[in-house]
């Protein structure tokens, strides 16, 4: 299974940006697609993951701005950013979860400017 992840880029605070990543390869029933960033210096952290139906999770610090969906017929999930915050600034790595192995794609970049 690979991974490419697409969207990142520079915006300044407030501004959105929409990220999307493709799953290729053969995966079988039900998987968890994802989103995880890490900042400089920072350890990796969740920021949003949605399941086969579309029931999404988020973290504290991205509720009400952030919005995960997926497109299963494309292997595809997105992640909507609004009112970005500098602190938004890391890399946005795309995580698929099949609850026996799990893939990881190459990392996009996001920088908030204040």
């Amino acid at each position: 299974v690979q991974l490419q992840a697409s969207g990142g880029g520079l915006v300044q605070a407030g501004g959105s940006l929409r990220l999307s990543c493709a799953a290729s390869g053969t995966m079988r029933g039900r998987y968890m697609m994802g989103w995880y960033r890490q900042a400089p210096g920072k350890q990796r952290e969740l920021v949003a993951d949605i399941t086969s139906g579309g029931s999404p999770n988020y973290a504290d610090s991205v509720k009400g701005r952030f919005t995960i969906s997926r497109d299963n017929a494309k292997n595809t999930v997105y992640l909507q950013m609004n009112s970005l915050k500098p602190e938004d600034t890391a890399a946005y790595y795309c995580h698929v979860d099949t609850y026996v192995d799990n893939y990881w794609g190459q990392g996009t970049l996001v920088t908030v400017s204040s």
